[in-house]
């Protein structure tokens, strides 16, 4: 078997950053996935299951409602390995494109007050396991570290 698009990266070299990770044509529209990298694969501790599904609810929630993105957004979801997430958007996007809206996506993770959208027995088969204080620390950390000055490097595999 062919090896897949993402596992021809090299991990060890991989930074936190905004990476276009493939793009698909389906019909006649092209569909982007963008590798929003949090940490550094295998030099720094994963995310915790808790934050990661905190945030995937409230990026998930902040995509689906954006007034220009919401009909564009074919998923937002955690990476296996934990150490990011996958944006998947109808379009043709370069990492640059998306920047300020995955500033002003993570801005909403780090300030959201209140109860996690969708965090409930009857909304989410695992409601409980959710960290919002993490996800918020995690949000305030790749915005500060990664999307507020962001170069080149970092938006280029």
């Amino acid at each position: 078997m062919e090896k897949i698009a993402s596992f021809t990266v090299d991990h060890i070299k991989l930074q936190p950053g905004i990476y276009v990770s493939r793009k698909d044509t389906v019909g006649s529209e092209i569909i982007t996935t963008f590798d929003l990298r949090m940490t550094s694969p295998n030099e720094e501790p994963v995310m915790n299951t808790a934050e990661v599904h905190t945030i995937e609810h409230l990026g998930a929630t902040f995509m689906r409602n954006h007034a220009t993105y919401k009909d564009k957004t074919i998923y937002f979801g955690p990476m296996g390995c934990r150490t990011g997430f996958y944006l998947l958007l109808a379009g043709d996007y370069s990492s640059k494109d998306i920047v300020p809206l995955m500033i002003e996506m993570y801005e909403f993770i780090r300030d959201f007050e209140g109860e996690v959208p969708g965090a409930s027995p009857k909304d989410c088969g695992n409601y409980l396991d959710m960290n919002l204080n993490m996800a918020k620390y995690l949000a305030k950390k790749y915005l500060d570290e990664v999307l507020y000055d962001i170069k080149e490097d970092r938006l280029v595999y």
